[in-house]
């Protein structure tokens, strides 16, 4: 058994981050299913191709949201927080070999940092751009992505129109900056340590003690 290992939303300032595992007997599945890095697709295709890995393979997920983003930094570096959520998908699809998408400059490395966290036996593949490489990891990244955004859009049904979450984004953006002058502090579901966040409440406080001089 195989599985591929990607994720989403690793640097957004909204929202979660999902981690997503999809184990089959071999890449043979996708030969019905023109898998692809999910950045490539189109939303309708990721929603339909999501439900075709859905029911064709054995999926996990692992969903870390803002605030455990947050205080998972204070121990470690992001690198080795996704490393450690990689290894906890491989742990629950228990493959005998796990293609991951490589989240440090070195791919052997980052193997290792996986390897270090799984409790049984299980070779791993670290590459970068392995979804573009890999169907078992596009059909990861679709998982992942698809999750996210559903995530997402449920987000935006409580505190309003936020964007993709990415710092990129002007709408992101646009609303972190509203909340920010609004209500002095981030949203709730604001990675707090990221430079974005941290320069808007600077630049808040410029403003405020701009006004006693």
């Amino acid at each position: 058994m195989i599985c591929g290992v990607d994720e989403a939303g690793k640097g957004s300032v909204l929202g979660p981050m999902v981690i997503a595992g999809v184990k089959v007997p071999s890449g043979e599945v996708f030969s019905g299913i023109p898998v692809k890095d999910s950045k490539v697709l189109t939303p309708a295709e990721r929603d339909r191709l999501y439900l075709l890995i859905r029911k064709k393979c054995t999926i996990a997920t692992v969903v870390i949201d803002a605030d455990k983003i947050d205080a998972i930094r204070h121990e470690m570096t992001l690198n080795a927080c996704v490393a450690r959520a990689h290894a906890e998908v491989i742990r629950k699809l228990s493959p005998d070999v796990a293609y991951v998408d490589a989240c440090d400059v070195n791919a052997l490395r980052y193997a290792e940092t996986v390897k270090s966290h799984l409790t049984s036996p299980c070779e791993i593949v670290s590459e970068h751009h392995a979804d573009q490489t890999y169907p078992v990891v596009s059909a990861a990244s679709i998982i992942a992505k698809v999750t996210r955004d559903r995530a997402i859009t449920k987000l935006a049904k409580k505190y309003g129109v936020i964007g993709s979450g990415y710092p990129a984004d002007p709408v992101t953006v646009t609303y972190l900056t509203s909340y920010i002058d609004e209500h002095g502090c981030p949203p709730p579901i604001s990675r707090k340590s990221w430079k974005t966040v941290i320069a808007l409440l600077g630049k808040r406080e410029q403003c405020r003690l701009s006004k006693f001089f």
